[in-house]
């Protein structure tokens, strides 16, 4: 299975993570697919930048993901936009 998730990036004690696709079966910090975003938690408010093109395209595909990926997926707005084609698609 495809899943979307956090990738840890940066120093000891200043984390910051990569939004990225990868096969679930891999370890957390190991090989993926795609880099799809960034998101930094250490900023005030907290910095999120997600390639909304991207992000879709693996949504269509099937990629889940992971609880904090939502989280921030919903925070850029891109889960809104995937729902609609969603039931678009199942009433068709």
């Amino acid at each position: 299975m495809v899943k979307i998730r956090l990738s840890r990036v940066g120093a000891k004690k200043q984390p910051s993570y990569r939004l990225v696709v990868a096969d679930s079966r891999t370890a957390q910090d190991g090989s993926f697919i795609s880099i799809i975003g960034h998101f930094d938690p250490m900023t005030n408010p907290e910095t999120i930048v997600i390639d909304e093109e991207k992000a879709l395209r693996w949504l269509r595909e099937g990629a889940q993901p992971t609880a904090t990926a939502a989280r921030l997926l919903s925070k850029a707005g891109i889960m809104e936009k995937f729902k609609p084609n969603k039931t678009t698609k199942e009433t068709t």
